[in-house]
Parts: C-alpha cells; structure tokens; sequence
C-alpha cells in the first residue's frame, strides 16, 4: 500500500440507496487523486455531493481509533503530510503519546500533537515498570551486595505515578512540556496540504449528470403520488 495510510471513501448518496461504492484514498495524497476517486464513486456535486469514510488502514499504530467517518480530507492529508517529515524515531514517540490518549479528541488535536512532540520524553527501550525503575535506579547509591533485592518494579511504578508517565506498546513516554495550539482549523492548513476537489465535468458529462437528478426526482414523486385509478361506476 502507497502512503503513510489510507481511507475508504464511500459515496453517502449511493450508500444510502444500497449500494456500495467506494475506493480506498492513500495519504498524504494529491488534488487529482482526491478528484479521480470522486469522479469514480459518484460525487460531483450534482448527481452526489457527500461521501463518508467506512475504514482506515496503514502503519501508523492507535491512529485510527482517533478518526471518524466524516473527517475533512484536507485535514487528513495535511496530519499525513506532517508525519510523513518526521523521521522512524519520532513516528514512535507519536504512536506512544496517541496511546497516552490525550490530545485526541479531534484530528485538530492529533495535528497539534504532531507538531508539539518536543513537549514528550520517549524511551523505546523501556517496556515495562521494572524497566523503568532499573533505569531511574542506575543514579542511586545502591550497595551492590543490594541490588538483588531492590524492588526495581515498585520503584518504577511510583516513578511513573509520580511524574504521571505512561507505558504504550512502543515504549515510556512522559509529557515534560506544555501542548501549544500551532493547528486551530482548516485556514491553518498550507495550499501545498489542500486536496479535496470535486470532478470537473465535461459539459456531456454535466447534462448526463442533471438528467440523472431529474429522472430520479420523477421516480421519487411518481412512488410518493401513485396515480389515482379510475373510479368505479
């Protein structure tokens, strides 16, 4: 799979109606891609004009427990335009404080804890709470003849209590500094970020799309308004 992740866009409309139609999006993507598959499902703003996300996928770990099925395609491409500048070490520590899971009530938030990952310590190597406490330990003057028995899981427990740290899958990670607000919507995001555009139709294709409404507004009405049989004599 191309890209950092990837969305499954459905045509809300044709969803609706029964039908299935929808293609996977990989991020961060382009205006053309983002038009193409619009053009393919449906939506153009004549015969469709929404369309929802149905899954997400990709290798970005706990991301996609945070995302909705209406989320701004602007906004996601410019979240994966982000992560994909940000090197292996500090996708990790990105994986690790989305597992805090603070910071992640909206796609606004999750960019902000994207460009705010110098406000976190991160330590892969340390996996559990005897880990941590035989780290913090190494700066204790502790007798060798001790060491054997020095409760190094009860150490780390009261460290990351204390310091309010949190074990993810990937590692320890500790905020040590405030979460400013760089993201504040989608005026934020630069023009090189913005992909969501709908098809540009030909004029064949615009006519053919408005005798599409047309023909299914008739059907609609003519199921509403059956036609009153005539009266018997």
């Amino acid at each position: 799979m191309a890209g950092l992740f990837e969305a499954h866009v459905t045509n809300l409309g044709k969803y609706n109606e029964g039908v299935l139609a929808g293609e996977p999006l990989s991020f961060p993507a382009s205006p053309q891609a983002v038009e193409a598959l619009l053009k393919n499902i449906g939506v153009d703003g004549i015969r469709y004009g929404e369309f929802f996300i149905t899954s997400f996928d990709g290798d970005v770990l706990g991301l996609y427990d945070y995302l909705g099925e209406y989320e701004n395609l602007d906004e996601l491409n410019h979240l994966a335009c982000l992560l994909s500048e940000l090197p292996q070490s500090e996708i990790e520590k990105f994986e690790a404080a989305l597992h805090m899971g603070a910071h992640t009530s909206s796609v606004a938030d999750i960019i902000n804890l994207a460009e705010n990952l110098d406000s976190f310590e991160f330590y892969p190597e340390i996996e559990s709470e005897e880990d941590l406490g035989r780290y913090y330990a190494e700066d204790l003057p502790i007798p060798a003849e001790l060491k054997d028995y020095f409760d190094y899981e009860a150490y780390g427990r009261d460290i990351s209590i204390n310091e309010d740290g949190h074990l993810a899958p990937g590692g320890y990670i500790v905020q040590t500094g405030d979460i400013k607000e760089v993201y504040h919507g989608i005026e934020d995001i630069p023009k090189e970020h913005k992909v969501f555009a709908l098809p540009r139709l030909s004029i064949r294709e615009q006519m053919a799309a408005y005798k599409e409404v047309i023909d299914r507004s008739s059907l609609a009405a003519e199921r509403k308004h059956p036609e009153t049989g005539r009266e018997e004599r």
